[in-house]
């Protein structure tokens, strides 16, 4: 629990300042975001705004996870390393597309094509990894597809990999969607991250008593980095509420989107992930069905603007009061994902040893 509290504070510390400093340093360099031109006007007066954030949501979290470890005196895991690196790799990919998109002073940051192949070497790299890892020993993890825990459905290799992949892609451009708003993506991150410290917690307590039920060695180490991102997200939250003095840019949303896969992954809660990052998933679904629905239609609209939280923006709604009601969303589907654990457990419980 120390290890816990120790990284979130420091997390959020550092994040706090590194953010505080970044606004300086971009606002006097001239450095900000431009708005893409067929997003709402009123979203027009935040062209300027500083951008790539997402460096000190990154560097608190690295910093909270490995400084709690020299501090106290913790191990660093595989599993641990793995996850931070993920997060480190995806925010890089992020930070080249918001550096090109400031240096060219245009909302045209990496083509699709080359931001894809970035996160694709990223989840590769992180995916065949932890498998090499689980074959020698190292790790837990496990190929057989999970909601709360391992299950006899089991992927192989070769077909975990691939699944690896696609969540880790599926999740960080869910993020990367939903980054629309001021506060909104980092906001629901937090409730986000806030279930895997909990989900990694209670794991590490069962595994002392009763080690088969999860079969995850490291989910403290897990639970540290879970809570090292919230805290960092946290402290730059501080500052991109809304009004936001600074944007995450990609460098944030892909790392955070990277990060809730890999834990997901590496505590073998695969299928829970769609759940704890529910409102990630509902701002993807509403683009695809803006989309498939304009080309049905040729031409018809099915929300006045996609994705959902500029719906929403459109009908009226003030943006804080959109940004509060997905927060809420966002707390009340973790308490769903995290009652549904707690139900696996108990019905599992008694025939475990």
């Amino acid at each position: 629990m120390i290890r816990l509290l120790t990284a979130a504070g420091i997390a959020f510390a550092l994040s706090a300042f590194g953010t505080r400093a970044l606004i300086d340093i971009l606002t006097k360099r001239r450095i900000g975001q431009p708005i893409r031109t067929d997003g709402p006007q009123g979203h027009q007066v935040k062209a300027g705004t500083p951008t790539m954030g997402g460096v000190a949501i990154i560097v608190g979290a690295l910093a909270g996870y490995v400084l709690s470890h020299i501090l106290i005196g913790g191990i660093f895991t595989v599993s641990g390393l793995l996850a931070i690196g993920a997060i480190t790799g995806a925010g890089i990919v992020g930070l080249l597309d918001d550096w090109l998109k400031v240096s060219r002073e245009r909302n045209l940051g990496l083509t699709s094509r080359t931001k894809m192949l970035g996160l694709i070497a990223v989840a590769t790299g992180f995916a065949c990894t932890a498998m090499y890892a689980a074959n020698q020993g190292w790790t837990g993890t496990r190929t057989e597809l999970s909601i709360t825990r391992y299950s006899d459905f089991d992927l192989g290799t070769i077909g975990w990999i691939i699944w690896a992949v696609l969540l880790i892609i599926g999740s960080s451009n869910a993020v990367n969607l939903t980054d629309g708003l001021d506060g909104l993506a980092a906001g629901s991150g937090i409730f986000s991250f806030a279930a895997y410290v909990l989900i990694g917690f209670w794991i590490f307590r069962q595994n002392q008593t009763r080690p088969l039920l999860y079969d995850v060695p490291h989910a403290l180490d897990l639970a540290v980095v879970a809570i090292a991102m919230l805290g960092a997200l946290a402290g730059f939250l501080w500052f991109n509420a809304a009004p936001a003095e600074i944007f995450m840019g990609d460098t944030g949303s892909l790392a955070i989107g990277t990060g809730l896969a890999v834990l997901a992954l590496l505590l073998n809660t695969h299928l829970l992930l769609p759940i704890i990052g529910g409102v990630y998933v509902a701002e993807t679904l509403s683009v695809m069905l803006q989309v498939g629905y304009f080309k049905l239609t040729k031409g018809k609209r099915l929300f006045r603007m996609a994705p959902i939280h500029h719906h929403f923006e459109l009908k009226g709604w003030a943006e804080t009061k959109v940004i509060i009601r997905f927060w809420l969303i966002a707390g009340g589907l973790t308490a769903a994902a995290l009652g549904l654990f707690y139900a696996d457990f108990v019905s599992a419980v008694e025939f475990t040893p």
